[in-house]
């Protein structure tokens, strides 16, 4: 007994020492990382903070209680031991957003966050319970004492309007405006005005364009389509997104502050875990004959 005793507290010594140091030195990531205004912040590894928008106007429906937010994850699991008198959940099915939203600092300006790979703390979770693999009603503002059903839902959401802190790797790039779609949206507002269209293209006054002469149209159109996209000004999209060197990404609805605590909170618990182990197994050691 004294070996597995020893070989148990060896072994969650490490493993709780480990998670505390790395916890740690998220912490002193997080501390020593300045918050950054959008509008000001240079590419690279930042901390941002602002509330949570839609990238397209409305908010993205939620899969399982169709509650606006701007993501969403949910998971289904039914309980495959529901007749031996206790429970073992299996899941069966879930799945996390990966649309972009827009985050707007204090300043109105904006930048898009990209969840995928993200460590999301969200603004609401919510267990509750039913008889089919999907849910035919939305969760109860109150959680029943019991639980009914052999389905069990979790849904996790960031609400629109929520304050965020979000540290990520800032990248952005520069797009000018589409050639293409400017060439159609000249050529339709042309086609509004057909005597004017046939005045211009229309070479051998026959009353209708052929084939030539709408060929001739279009490169009209695009040409004028280029010159009015090079004329126009450059316009900077910033998006924040998964670091490539390994740095933590993080999306949380907490101040710069409750962020860092809470890493230092979590470091403090798993040290001390480490030590309860360490001294399992001394009393292991002490205990073998």
């Amino acid at each position: 007994m004294q070996p597995l005793i020893v070989a148990l507290g060896a072994g969650g010594a490490l493993l709780a020492l480990n998670l505390g140091l790395a916890r740690l030195r998220r912490e002193r990531l997080l501390a020593d990382t300045a918050p950054m205004r959008i509008r000001s912040a240079a590419q690279g590894y930042v901390r941002l903070r602002g509330r949570a928008a839609p990238a397209h106007g409305a908010p993205c429906a939620a899969p399982l209680s169709g509650r606006p937010c701007v993501w969403w994850s949910y998971e289904v699991a039914h309980d495959e031991g529901e007749q031996q008198g206790r429970s073992t959940w299996r899941t069966v099915e879930q799945a996390a957003s990966v649309e972009l939203f827009m985050l707007v600092d204090e300043d109105e300006a904006r930048c898009l966050v990209g969840p995928v790979r993200a460590e999301i703390t969200p603004t609401l979770r919510s267990v509750w319970y039913g008889e089919e693999p999907r849910p035919s009603v939305p969760p109860p503002a109150v959680a029943p004492p019991m639980r009914y059903g052999a389905f069990r839902y979790r849904e996790s959401l960031l609400e629109a309007g929520a304050q965020l802190s979000v540290l990520g790797e800032l990248r952005s790039h520069s797009e000018t405006g589409d050639v293409d779609r400017a060439t159609l949206e000249r050529l339709r507002a042309w086609k509004q005005d057909q005597a004017q269209l046939l005045s211009r293209f229309d070479a051998n006054h026959d009353g209708h364009l052929d084939g030539a002469e709408w060929e001739a149209a279009r490169a009209r159109a695009a040409r004028e389509a280029q010159r009015q996209v090079l004329a126009s000004d450059i316009a900077r999209v910033s998006i924040i997104s998964q670091p490539t060197n390994g740095e933590p990404f993080l999306i949380a609805p907490l101040s710069p502050a409750a962020l860092v605590r809470r890493e230092r909170l979590f470091a403090a618990l798993y040290l001390l875990l480490g030590l309860a182990a360490v001294c399992l197994c001394a009393y292991g050691l002490g205990a073998a004959p």
